[in-house]
């Protein structure tokens, strides 16, 4: 107890009656239990009462709280004593007893050390033992055998006693042999019922217990020797499992203790607090948030210690405030004040010199300590911090107290009446009163006493005496009245000093140096001051007959100051002998005299006043007075304006009218002169100006021409400005820009250069995709070839027809093509411009088209597509015709989802139409390059990178893996050929060869993931944009669809159909450039596959589940590559509308130079002719709409005979069928026009009218001037202006002269362009009222409308320009990549002319030689074959090659025999099989049949149809004997 308690207990004869009060047994519960019990609740904890006046009945509470924070531990009750077991000593043995008790449960806990055993160490005197007796007798108790509480204590904890008896023993016996293993096997005994048992200290628990044992033997030896054998318990000398238990606890805490010291240096924070969190270091419980402060801490301290180590108990305490100081962090933090004062008073925290009765105040402060701390940015207040905190705040408290001391010392001084006292007490330190001067005593005294006087008389003060503040605001006034006294003085008498002599120039600086507001005296008035004061002193002296040397000022009509001009003595107690300085004028007169004086100039001044000047006034003590009365004057004068200005205006008018007639009669007097003064000046004035002015420009004659180039650039500029930017341009601004509207050569010649080179790649593309045709359906024949499904001649037959496509039959269609077409008749004629307007009708309106596709059956609609409507929009060559082919899809794709889509999946899983058809368009002629600059670079790397090995099939991997060994050892594998994905994966090597694949196909996805996402740009527009329309769409239909499953869609279209087939396969989209007969290998293939399919995986946010279970460590990797593919997705949606890319609207094609030509076959003609007739119920049912009444016009569908006219094909020609055949593959031009263009003769539509307006009044005002519109048709045109008109007319029908004929005006403009001057006027004024009838312009704003249009089409020429430049350039670069294309499929038919003549040469060859077989003749000479090879069927069996023979035993190999025969073509075999001689059976093997077979994972195959063999060592035998591999 006295470790526990840190203090001496009563001696030992004494220990029981000084336990009786209960305070020890409290103090003890305290140390074990500081939550249950406090000092607070300890009664009468300094023994002061019992001392005094014995046990009082409160002594009792101090055992029950012993007794309750046993219970809180757990002690078993079955030791506890009874409250009057102690309090009344019934049973004063139970209760050491329960002692003994409780230190061994404590020492098993790790909290105490245990009770040591005294015997031998303790002697009591004969007297003390016979009174212990006497005493044990008096109550007949016996005392309890203490070697037996461990096991009392293994009875209550409920376990086994016998189990419990032989674990201890074990355990005892394993220490007694000293291995440290063979120990803790037994302390892991689950009946020893030991715990925390670390397997890793069985050294240090072998140590502890060996000197524990040890001990208690030799306690046990000298026990032993005064009790008889029959008393011993076996417990004396072995260790109880308390005692064990307790040990064991010892040296984990000693570990715990080493490892907290080990890992403080390295300075990880959360490392540490796990270390302190351990239960073996029995350290208070610590906080995670607080875990820097502990590590901060615990560092300084180990580096204060000598040996940079912590015991225990250092530990235990510093943790302990560390604890507490971070919960008073917390509870500051939280700004919690009833919280920081609990934590203030809990003893852990340990701070010195705490007053409880300030905790409040600690807390207040340590608040406002801890916010600045953290606005410097530190987390935590240290326990340094905290103390020093409290330190301050017991200074300040002290410090109070000693000022209250202060403040009753000189409020008795005030009484006394005596300055000196007085001053004494104000300049005590602990007062702490700031700017006391010793020579003012007398003042302090006097206003002290004022101040105390007055707070004497009043009723409602509580306080009769002067507080602190009330002293010092004391003091401060007098000081200040000291002040004041000084500057009265200084002014009296500088100024009085310098009025004596005369100093008028320093009378300024010396008011502004004297008074207390330098802003009273005004630098203008320094004259009117000096004669103001002179006058009045000069008064004063006057009555003044006998004068002194004091003078005297009365501060707050309650203090005398005295001051003697002579000694400059200055007092504040009137002098003995005082005779007053009367002559002189005093601070009040000179004041007053300056006020007056400043307030007459200010009065005098402040109407004509400036802004700084009136700032200065209101500076003045009587400024705001003077401004207030200046602003009540001027209100008055505001309110009585009218009378004010009648006034000025009498009085203005007066002194005008006068000085004007005295000027007047002076002028009538020298009316001559004047007259000549004038022209004289006036002459001069003008000569002089001119020259000067001719003379600068001669002098600055480059920079006048600059400026003026500068002027003009920047009025064209704005006029630029205005004519792009303002909504309502006027004329002038138009007039100077029609002439960009003009069509220079250069422009015809481009669009002579664009038509030419559309012609030639819609003619490339189509003729490179027949060739791609027959290209394909000559590797089917080859391949059937190959197979033997058709004969040589099939092949050869073919191959001509591909060279005959390679060589002229081009230019024969084109010949037959201009002859047809120049030979049509007038009737063949009208019907081609019928087909034109039709075509233009279908090609600008794609609803119908939109229709058509899905009124045919998929085969039909899907050859339409690829044939007619591309052909229709030539490929989208120009931007009109991908401006046209987007909206058709638009259309198409909204209509198609709209009738046929009934869920969202319904896209992704169903085949649409249309998507089939934007897929293969901008896979085609026109987006392949896009897809190959975006996928070329990557795609070739992965195909020239050899060592790229991707295989995440587990069951393939295992095949190759025992073909290889196979084939490196040539000895047959007894590992199962025929496994499954789980067999596969138990491999060792398959699982690294499939990791490595794993990592592999991250690393290469990776790229092509990169490459796909930074070529945003490159990806197509109209791909995009039909993105976009199909997100669109679905959200339209479908208003639940989440965003994911819209992007999903997207991502469909844009990956998995638009990319992952050219990942796939790259040399048939023309990604990579194949050689002729080149080709992807396998490995190749399969690297890229794994790729698209991982992408397509990431596309689809789909995880690798079920069959691919064994790639599901990619399923991360998936998911951060749909939310990259997702941003892409999202990203490609965001494009503008087609309106706005191509700057098309519904005049485009009103005002564009050239008309669309598209090149169309006349097969396909007459086939979209039959289409529109078959389905023109469903796509035009109205019979008066646009396409009904066209077909109408054409009749029924013509043949292509009758579509040529007669004579185009001889009758008796014996092909005529053939010959027709071709012709309908004949490809015209059609120059698309609308049914109702201008013409002459028929009527004149709104939209139609306004074009031929428009030109009518670009040709009216490039001649005549005006501002308005209006302006120009009402004024008459001059002479000169028909003229101009006239000439620029000629110059015109020139240049039309030479404009190429379909490029050509309409018949009617250019009637309309020959017209007069006036007659276009009047024209133009017949339109205009046409046009305003239908709402398209309006007088009431001069026709500005018309105006704009015309503003539009000159900026829109000037983008159609650019634009047409671009497509130039495009168009180039198309027709080259369609060359090179074309290049490509020439190589690859000579590659096939030279396999079809190798061929060729073979069967010549073998021809041959079966000629010179059947003669007889042998084979030729120097023919050399390799020699036979012989091998029993057990030989083959021993190698491995054979595997076994039906219906035959092993032990009969030895009788087949199988001879192995090269023949004469290269990789044939015949093997002939022998049973006991007898030739059975002869089989024929190809070594390329047999690769083929190793390559698909064939390891075993059947010869004869009974003898199985090892594919992989037969391989093996062929190469080692044949070929010497």
């Amino acid at each position: 107890m006295e470790v526990c308690l840190v203090e001496e207990l009563p001696p030992t004869t004494e220990l029981e009656e000084g336990l009786r009060n209960g305070v020890y047994l409290a103090k003890l519960a305290k140390f074990f239990a500081p939550k249950m019990v406090s000092e607070k609740k300890i009664y009468d904890v300094e023994q002061t009462r019992y001392k005094k006046s014995g046990l009082h009945f409160r002594h009792t509470d101090n055992t029950v709280q012993w007794l309750r924070a046993m219970e809180s531990i757990g002690l078993p009750k079955i030791f506890y004593p009874e409250t009057t077991d102690v309090y009344d000593r019934k049973n004063i043995p139970r209760m050491i007893y329960c002692i003994h008790a409780l230190s061994l449960y404590l020492f098993k806990l790790g909290i105490a050390p245990q009770i040591q055993d005294l015997l031998g160490k303790v002697d009591f005197t004969e007297e003390e033992i016979s009174n212990m007796r006497k005493e044990l007798e008096k109550y007949g108790i016996q005392m309890p055998s203490f070697s037996k509480i461990g096991g009392i204590l293994a009875n209550e904890l409920s376990v086994d006693e016998a189990a419990l008896h032989a674990a201890v023993i074990a355990i005892n016996e394993a220490v007694e042999k000293g291995i440290a293993e063979q120990t803790v096997v037994t302390l892991r005994n689950p009946n020893a019922v030991l715990t925390l048992v670390d397997d890793n200290l069985a050294p240090e628990y072998q140590k502890e217990l060996w000197d524990a044992k040890k001990k208690k033997e030799e306690n046990a030896r000298l026990k032993n020797s005064c009790i008889s054998e029959e008393e011993r318990d076996a417990y004396e000398e072995l260790l109880t499992q308390a005692e064990i238990q307790g040990n064991i606890n010892k040296v984990n805490r000693q570990a715990a203790v080493d490892h907290i010291n080990a890992v403080i240096p390295e300075g990880d924070p959360e490392n540490t607090l796990l270390a302190l969190k351990k239960p073996e270091a029995q350290l208070p419980a610590v906080y995670p948030f607080a875990a820097a402060m502990y590590q901060n801490e615990l560092f300084n301290l180990q580096k204060q210690n000598t040996m940079n180590y912590l015991a225990h108990e250092e530990l235990l305490i510093a943790v302990e405030m560390l604890s507490a100081v971070a919960l008073l962090n917390q509870a500051l933090e939280s700004n919690d004040l009833v919280s920081v004062q609990n934590q203030l008073r809990s003893p852990a925290i340990g701070l010195n010199n705490l007053d409880k009765a300030y905790v409040e105040r600690y807390a207040n402060t340590l608040l406002s300590v801890k916010l600045e701390v953290l606005s410097q940015g530190q987390d935590n207040l240290s326990w340094n911090e905290i103390q020093n905190c409290i330190d301050m705040v017991n200074a300040q408290i002290q410090e109070e107290n000693d000022r209250v001391v202060a403040v009753g010392y000189i409020n008795e001084a005030i009484d006394e009446g005596n300055p000196l006292r007085t001053l004494e007490t104000l300049l005590l330190p602990t007062a702490n009163i700031s700017d006391v001067d010793p020579a003012h005593a007398q003042h302090y005294q006097d206003v002290l006493y004022h101040a105390k006087s007055q707070k004497l008389g009043d009723s409602e003060s509580v306080s009769k005496v002067l507080w602190l503040d009330e002293i010092q605001q004391a003091v401060d006034d007098a000081n200040v009245d000291e002040d004041r006294a000084k500057q009265w003085v200084t002014l009296v008498v500088d100024v009085n000093q310098c009025l004596e002599g005369k100093k008028s120039s320093d009378i300024l600086s010396v008011l502004k140096s004297s008074t207390s507001n330098a802003n009273d005296i005004i630098p203008e008035c320094a004259d009117k001051y000096y004669d103001a004061l002179v006058k009045a002193k000069e008064l004063k002296s006057e009555r003044v007959s006998s004068d002194g040397s004091w003078l005297k000022l009365n501060l707050h009509k309650k203090y005398d100051y005295y001051y003697n001009t002579d000694s400059k003595e200055s007092s504040w107690v009137t002098p003995e002998s005082c005779l007053y300085k009367e002559s002189w004028l005093t601070g009040k007169e000179i004041e007053d005299i300056i006020e007056e004086v400043t307030v007459g100039y200010i009065r005098e001044n402040i109407w004509s006043a400036s802004e700084e000047l009136l700032l200065r006034f209101q500076a003045t003590s009587s400024g705001p007075i003077l401004r207030e009365e200046f602003e009540a004057r001027k209100s008055f004068l505001h309110e009585q304006e009218e009378n004010v200005v009648k006034i000025q205006a009498f009085w203005k008018g007066y002194k005008q009218r006068k000085e004007y007639m005295h000027r007047r009669q002076t002028f009538i007097d020298n009316t001559d002169s004047i007259v000549k003064i004038q022209s004289w000046f006036r002459m001069a004035t003008a000569r002089k100006s001119y020259l000067s002015r001719l003379q600068y420009f001669r002098d600055h004659n480059n920079e006048i021409v600059k400026i003026q180039s500068l002027l003009r650039a920047n009025k064209a500029r704005d006029d630029y400005k205005t004519l792009v930017g303002s909504e309502n341009p006027p004329l002038t601004v138009i007039r100077k820009f029609v002439y960009l509207l003009d069509q220079s050569d250069l422009d015809f010649q481009e669009e002579l250069e664009v038509a030419r080179l559309r012609e030639e790649v819609v003619t490339k593309i189509r003729a490179n995709q027949q060739l791609e045709k027959d290209l394909n359906l000559m590797d089917i024949k080859i391949g059937l070839l190959v197979k033997n499904r058709i004969t040589l001649e099939d092949v050869i037959s073919h191959s001509k027809k591909l060279n005959k496509k390679k060589g002229g039959e081009m230019e024969i269609l084109n010949n037959t093509d201009n002859q047809g077409i120049k030979s049509l008749s007038k009737e063949r004629r009208k019907t081609l411009e019928t087909y034109q307007q039709l075509f233009y009708l279908l090609q600008t309106n794609p609803l119908y088209l939109a229709k058509l596709i899905f009124q045919m059956p998929q085969n039909k609609s899907t050859k339409f597509m690829d044939t007619v409507i591309f052909t229709l929009y030539n490929y989208a060559s120009n931007q009109r015709e991908e401006y046209l082919l987007l909206k058709l899809f638009k259309t198409a794709l909204e209509e198609e989802i709209k009738s046929k889509v009934d869920q969202v999946q319904d896209i992704v899983t169903g085949n649409p139409t249309v998507i089939k058809m934007v897929v293969s368009f901008n896979r085609g002629a026109r987006g392949q390059n896009t897809l190959r600059q975006l996928l070329a670079p990557v795609v070739k790397e992965i195909i020239d990178d050899k060592s790229l090995i991707i295989n995440t099939n587990p069951v393939e991997v295992y095949k190759a893996w025992v073909n290889q060994l196979e084939t490196q050892t040539g000895e047959a594998s007894k590992l199962p050929y025929d496994v499954t994905t789980e067999q596969a994966l138990t491999y060792p090597e398959v699982k690294n060869k499939l990791e490595a694949s794993i990592e592999n196909l991250r690393r290469v996805t990776d790229k092509v993931l990169n490459s796909i996402i930074s070529s945003l740009d490159l990806l197509p527009y109209g791909l995009r944009y039909i993105a976009k329309v199909l997100k669109n769409s679905i959200h339209e239909k479908f208003p639940d669809a989440t965003e994911d499953e819209l992007l999903k869609i997207v991502g469909n279209l844009l990956y998995y159909r638009y990319m992952n087939p050219a990942i796939v396969a790259p040399d048939g989209f023309d990604i990579i450039d194949m050689t002729a007969g080149g080709q992807i290998n396998s490995d190749q293939r399969r690297n890229l596959g794994s790729v698209a399919k991982v992408l397509q995986h990431a596309a689809s946010n789909k995880l690798f589940e079920g069959e691919n279970e064994h790639l599901s460590s990619m399923n991360n990797y998936l998911s951060e590559t749909y939310q990259e593919f997702r941003k892409y997705f999202k990203e490609a949606c965001n494009v503008p509308e087609p309106e706005e890319k191509f700057n098309m609207d519904k005049y485009t094609d009103l005002v564009t130079v050239s008309k669309p030509v598209i090149y169309i076959s006349i097969e396909e003609i007459i086939s979209t002719h039959s289409l529109l007739l078959e389905h023109q119920d469903a796509i035009a049912p109205e019979k008066n709409d646009l396409l009904s009444e066209l077909l109408g016009s054409l009749g029924e569908v013509p043949t292509v005979e009758s579509f040529l006219g007669e004579g185009a094909v001889d009758p008796n020609d014996p092909n005529k069928a053939n010959t027709l055949s071709q012709l309908s593959k004949t490809e015209i031009s059609l120059v698309l026009t609308s049914k109702y263009d201008i013409e002459d003769g028929e009527a004149i539509d709104s939209r139609s009218l306004m074009i031929k307006t428009k030109k009518l009044i670009i040709d009216v005002i490039r001649n005549q001037p005006g501002n308005t519109l209006t302006e120009i048709l009402e004024t008459p045109a001059t002479a000169q202006q028909e003229v101009d008109h006239a000439t620029d007319m000629v110059s015109r029908a020139m240049i039309d002269s030479r404009t190429p004929e379909e490029m050509k005006h309409s018949q009617s403009m250019i009637e309309d362009a020959q017209l007069p001057l006036e007659q276009k006027k009047r024209k133009i004024q017949r339109n205009l009222r046409t046009l305003e009838q239908t709402g398209h312009v309006s007088s009431e704003n001069k026709y500005q409308d018309i105006l704009n249009e015309i503003a539009k089409d000159i900026r829109n020429q000037r983008i159609y320009r650019k634009l047409r430049k671009a497509e130039l350039a495009k168009l180039q670069q198309t027709l080259n990549a369609l060359n090179k294309k074309a290049a490509f499929y020439e190589e690859q038919i000579n590659y096939y002319d030279t396999y079809i003549k190798t061929c060729l040469d073979n069967l010549k060859r073998k021809n041959t030689r079966r000629s010179i077989k059947l003669d007889g003749k042998g084979e030729p000479k120097g023919a050399k074959r390799a020699k036979p090879v012989k091998y029993t069927a057990a030989k083959l069996h021993e190698k491995g090659v054979l595997l076994d023979i039906d219906d035959l035993q092993t032990n009969q190999f030895k009788n087949v025999t199988f001879d192995i025969i090269a023949t004469e073509d290269v990789g044939i075999f015949d093997v002939r099989s022998k049973f006991l001689g007898v030739e059975m059976e002869k089989v024929q093997l190809n070594i390329q049949d047999l690769l083929q077979m190793q390559y698909e994972g064939v390891a075993v195959m059947k010869m004869f149809d009974k003898v199985k063999v090892n594919v992989n060592l037969l391989i093996y035998l062929l190469n080692k004997k044949f070929y010497g591999k």
